[in-house]
């Protein structure tokens, strides 16, 4: 009988039986352990864009040297002229310069998501056994970080200026989580950004076009009372207006909870909207 050379290359290739038990043994060695819950991959991601600031210390210079100089320059450059001291006009002005600093920093969310992409970082992550939007939460929650961060150092900085808060440590605090809910719920407008433009310099420069008219179509250094008529109630109803009015009134120990309720609606569409459409976006990439 002739054996051909195809029989005897299956002989050679096959593994014998004590070697495939042998296998097994190794590959098979207990239950495969249960994937992790949705909170738990969402917090190792947000660990590990911590971690990023850890090993780059620079990325911190945004919110310990733009704040404040953003509140020294307004203060000293325009508090005379607008309200006839800095004293007065540092009162009405923290809240808003707080709100105003911290939400342009949300743009570096968006920029972390698309840096990671162009690496192929984010293939990665979408082979792993997780929660589909983990990566994502996980880069919100991290920069919610940066963003407390950023209004310590200003209030701290406000109070050494002369600022003094009349709604008191709990007003503070309410308003501080205000700002906080509000910026979370923005960075998903860059989040989704990040994902569907090419470069991150494209993601600062859109973002860009869009914050600086938000910021200062507001009421956020002056009284939206001194603007013309037709202006002024396009003003007033801006989210970040809205947002200003809330914190504000926290601040002051005068609670608009017309401004804290629209700014929590506001919130709660920009999740819905960007949130959906990041998540769509992410997994179609």
């Amino acid at each position: 009988m002739t054996v051909t050379q195809t029989d005897t290359k299956s002989d050679v290739d096959a593994p014998a039986p004590v070697e495939k038990e042998h296998l097994r043994r190794l590959l098979a060695t207990g239950e495969r352990p249960a994937p992790p819950s949705a909170f738990a991959s969402a917090r190792a991601f947000a660990w590990r864009s911590m971690l990023k600031i850890k090993h780059v210390p620079e990325q911190l210079g945004d919110i310990l040297v733009f704040p404040i100089i953003m509140l020294l320059m307004f203060t000293y450059l325009f508090g005379g002229a607008i309200a006839g001291g800095t004293g007065e006009y540092l009162q009405f002005l923290l809240p808003g310069i707080m709100v105003m600093s911290i939400v342009m920093t949300t743009i570096y969310t968006g920029m972390s998501v698309n840096i990671d992409i162009n690496k192929g970082v984010s293939d990665r992550f979408r082979t792993l056994p997780i929660w589909r939007a983990a990566p994502m939460v996980g880069y919100l929650l991290a920069d919610m970080f940066r963003y407390a961060a950023a209004g310590a150092i200003m209030f701290g900085t406000g109070m050494v200026m002369g600022y003094r808060p009349e709604g008191g440590a709990v007003g503070v605090l309410l308003g501080v989580g205000l700002l906080l809910v509000f910026c979370f719920a923005f960075s998903w407008v860059w989040t989704w950004l990040g994902l569907i433009t090419r470069s991150e310099k494209t993601v600062m420069s859109i973002s860009m076009s869009i914050l600086f008219p938000m910021t200062f179509l507001s009421n956020v250094m002056v009284d939206p009372a001194t603007m013309p008529g037709w202006l002024r109630p396009v003003v007033e109803n801006t989210p970040i207006s809205q947002l200003v009015d809330g914190v504000r009134g926290l601040f002051d120990g005068n609670v608009d909870s017309v401004s804290v309720l629209t700014t929590l609606i506001w919130s709660a569409g920009f999740v819905a909207v960007f949130g959906f459409l990041t998540i769509r976006a992410y997994n179609r990439k």
